[in-house]
């Protein structure tokens, strides 16, 4: 197939049947390729198209900027313990001092030599100059009192701390589905 413009500029937004996205962060994207197989395969619907199309001798077709399930995903009830889910838990800022940062570490309030466990509940985020001022001790020994306790988050909280993250390119077509069943304000 020849290309008539650049493809890895248009990845398609992935609905599931009920027109959510599978996830807000990251984003659920597919590329064209993987979009295109989709439709050939009968597993998505088209819901929306960009300008571009690619094209063979005998058969072109506009790459879908939105695709959505035909069979239904039910989300997963539980997230799973990630780096990348703790870090989104947290807003990706210390726990700490409240900094913004790019290489967080995680920390055990109760540390491990002191028996704490690796669990949603006994961890959160932390700047290196936190996480080493802290060092093995309880953080109230230490001085130091984390912003909030850590807690168990649900798929929907992270959902909802995704929002706050949006990725560097949304294209226009995907805005009706991305944040339609946030609260509309007054």
């Amino acid at each position: 197939m020849t290309i008539a413009v650049n493809p890895e500029m248009h990845p398609a937004l992935v609905l599931n049947a009920d027109y959510r996205p599978l996830s807000y962060y990251p984003l659920s994207l597919w590329s064209w390729q993987d979009a295109i197989k989709a439709v050939f395969l009968d597993r998505v619907n088209i819901v929306s198209e960009y300008d571009a199309a690619v094209s063979s001798p005998s058969f072109q077709m506009k790459l879908p900027s939105v695709v959505s399930l035909k069979q239904y995903i039910q989300p997963q009830r539980n997230p799973a313990f990630t780096r990348f889910n703790l870090f989104l838990r947290d807003g990706f800022t210390c726990q700490y001092c409240g900094v913004e940062e790019k290489d967080l570490t995680f920390d055990h309030l109760i540390p491990r030599s002191l028996g704490g466990q690796t669990t949603w509940e006994n961890i959160i985020t932390a700047c290196s100059p936190c996480n080493l001022r802290k060092g093995g001790k309880l953080a109230k020994d230490a001085g130091m009192t984390p912003n909030r306790k850590p807690w168990v988050p649900t798929v929907h909280d992270l959902h909802n701390a995704g929002r706050k993250f949006p990725p560097n390119h949304l294209h226009e077509s995907w805005m009706d589905y991305l944040y339609w069943d946030a609260p509309l304000e007054p």
